[in-house]
């Protein structure tokens, strides 16, 4: 049972919901090399006929090929980004790239999601109801990814060789994520209802990550600036950190954690004058 956290969420799913027309996509059969489908976003389907939506042009190792060629695809998209709801019906785990850089509307899958799912996503909803691959929500700046399962690496980081990751919006993970989740992120929101592994939290500068469960080492190592709070038992606390005091509740926007947690601040092995923030478990980490 997770100890010391509980979470109160509000969202904008109601906002989204509206009058839409909605587009379905039915997988034809198993794909082997993966997909690259950055055109599946309501941006890039509104004001097109299922027809016109079909002849969309995916990537599939060195070649483009149309949509259609892997979906069954029915209904009409909505005039506008907002107005337009995409359904998967089925596993998107080999299709990377859906919600690329969306600005509005939503996109629901009835399965798992493949790599880079939201990434860069402006607004509008992503409602993943299995697992998401890796890169979930890499760099993204606004709206809701909600993943019903759990999550790979790097959710909401910055990409190889960049600093800056995730700078808004929300991703909600109901189970587990791994490493590096909200690596260089700079705002928004991350909730994990299980446990993540290692570098939650690395060179994080502004924003908040919340983790109902426990990890494995590193968090917060590197960070300069935000907040992370870790429910569960953290197994190697990184040494750059400082205690500062006992809290019975912390609040962040539209987040407020109830319980007893150990403050402390650093990560002071990095710079002096670092203002991160991270909030643990006193029930789970009684040495600390």
């Amino acid at each position: 049972m997770t100890e010391g956290v509980l979470i109160h969420k509000k969202t904008d799913t109601g906002k989204i919901a509206g009058e839409m027309e909605e587009v379905t996509l039915i997988p034809k059969g198993k794909i082997d090399i993966k997909l690259e489908a950055d055109v599946i976003t309501p941006d890039s389907f509104a004001g097109k006929s299922a027809g016109e939506i079909g002849m969309l042009s995916v990537w599939q190792g060195p070649k483009t090929y149309p949509l259609s060629d892997f979906f069954e695809v029915t209904g009409n998209a909505g005039s506008s980004a907002a107005g337009t709801m995409i359904r998967i019906k089925g596993d998107a785990m080999r299709i990377k790239r859906i919600g690329e850089g969306m600005s509005a509307g939503k996109i629901e899958i009835e399965g798992s999601a493949g790599m880079h799912v939201g990434t860069g996503m402006k607004g509008g909803e992503i409602l993943v109801h299995g697992d998401a691959d890796s890169w979930a929500g890499m760099e993204m700046l606004g709206g809701l990814l909600h993943i019903k399962g759990n999550a790979g690496d790097h959710v909401g980081c910055a990409y190889r060789g960049k600093w800056h990751g995730m700078k808004g919006g929300r991703i909600v993970i109901e189970g587990s994520a791994r490493h590096n989740l909200g690596g260089g992120m700079d705002g928004g929101e991350i909730l994990v209802d299980g446990n993540v592994e290692g570098f939650c939290g690395i060179r994080q500068n502004g924003g908040l990550i919340v983790v109902k469960g426990g990890a494995l080492r590193t968090v917060g190592v590197e960070m300069a600036g935000g907040t992370i709070v870790i429910g569960g038992k953290i197994q190697r606390f990184s040494p750059g950190f400082e205690f500062v005091s006992m809290e019975n509740k912390v609040t962040s926007g539209e987040v407020e954690l109830i319980g007893e947690f150990k403050k402390f601040t650093g990560d002071y092995a990095i710079s002096k004058r670092a203002k991160g923030a991270l909030y643990v478990s006193a029930a789970a980490n009684p040495e600390l």
